[in-house]
């Protein structure tokens, strides 16, 4: 395969940045998005230029760190996957394929296709967890929970945090993101202590972080790799209406 890659390069966060073009030869359709571009950076080393820097990991679909927009859309082509799990066959030969950073006041951009997520790390420290005093917290399968509470405690928690619904949503809001971190927690009987604290601070610091407010427009699930529902959404706010009424 031959293909045009469309990078956005920036060397630093006060940079301006700029599309640069890149013909690649010799990729094979089985390659995956990432391979590719890791096959373009060699090229780029053996020309003794600067390497595109991006964003990975696990390359399984799990951490969520590798995700970029592709072709206008967050993590390329297809849906309920990772930038990780693209591969080339998603593309045709000879064609050109746009690569650039998650765009999102939030989410300022580093170097070239990474950027700040930081953002997510300082929601989740006002609430994303329980407190248990050190070898004291009891064993959670010993409480039992009901099947309907637990599966949608778990389709909570499959949320990887990669941003890809604050970069596909025209508000650039971190509803889903936030409102999957709070719904996991605040379902689970280990999570009531501290639900009605939780909500309100976790929701205090998205509004904080400069993220946009939610208007339903449904873009983030349609993007977003694991699927989650903007029912979410709109139970976080019913939660946050009832901690701001009982506490």
């Amino acid at each position: 395969m031959k293909v045009t890659f469309r990078i956005w390069r920036q060397n630093t966060p006060d940079e301006q940045g700029s599309f640069k073009d890149y013909e690649v030869d010799g990729l094979n359709a089985d390659m995956s998005f990432l391979e590719a571009l890791d096959h373009l950076n060699e090229i780029l080393v053996l020309r003794n230029e600067k390497v595109v820097a991006f964003e990975y990991d696990c390359r399984e679909g799990i951490c969520g760190q590798c995700g970029v927009y592709i072709n206008g859309r967050a993590h390329g082509p297809h849906e309920n996957i990772t930038t990780c799990q693209l591969h080339m066959r998603s593309f045709e030969d000879g064609g050109t394929i746009v690569i650039e950073p998650w765009r999102a006041d939030a989410f300022p951009i580093i170097k070239d296709l990474i950027v700040d997520r930081s953002a997510f790390d300082r929601i989740i420290e006002q609430g994303g967890y329980i407190s248990a005093k050190t070898g004291t917290a009891p064993e959670a399968n010993a409480i039992p929970i009901g099947k309907e509470i637990s599966d949608r405690a778990m389709d909570a928690a499959a949320c990887i945090g990669c941003g890809a619904c604050v970069a596909t949503c025209k508000n650039a809001s971190a509803a889903l993101f936030t409102s999957a971190k709070i719904n996991h927690l605040n379902s689970l009987p280990q999570g009531q202590p501290e639900a009605h604290k939780r909500v309100l601070e976790m929701t205090a610091q998205m509004e904080k972080e400069g993220f946009g407010h939610c208007t339903f427009t449904g873009a983030c699930e349609v993007e977003c790799p694991e699927g989650i529902s903007i029912v979410n959404i709109a139970e976080m706010n019913a939660r946050y209406l009832k901690a701001k009424l009982f506490s």
